[in-house]
């Protein structure tokens, strides 16, 4: 996902996280200053819902503004020299991968826990 919140302050004349934080003011969204400029410096990790909706608000956008998909790397295809990776599998798996359970170092009853 691509952040694009310094286009979209900037297409409203916000051209500074202060004047940013001042809209948020204005909706009710009050976040501490250091907040606001790590959303404008770059893409935050997570954003509550609350507070996208608040920002949604405050700059007159929607939440497909702010966020813009980025296509993914195929990482299914396969090389294009024919060459396999170490480990692949040769024939497509068919059917729910799961875990095997891995065998324990004693083959005795587990011991109690310290009382």
């Amino acid at each position: 996902m691509k952040w694009n919140l310094r286009m979209v302050a900037a297409q409203r004349d916000l051209r500074r996280p202060t004047e940013v934080l001042a809209a948020f003011q204005q909706v009710g969204f009050n976040p501490s200053l250091s907040k606001v400029a790590a959303l404008w410096g770059g893409t935050p990790v997570t954003v509550r819902l609350d507070d996208l909706d608040k920002i949604c608000t405050a700059l007159d956008c929607t939440v497909a503004d702010l966020l813009q998909a980025e296509p993914l790397a195929d990482t299914q295809a396969a090389p294009a020299s024919g060459q396999q990776a170490v480990g692949a599998e040769v024939q497509p798996m068919t059917g729910p991968v799961r875990p095997v359970p891995r065998s324990r170092r004693g083959s005795g009853p587990r011991s109690l826990p310290p009382s």
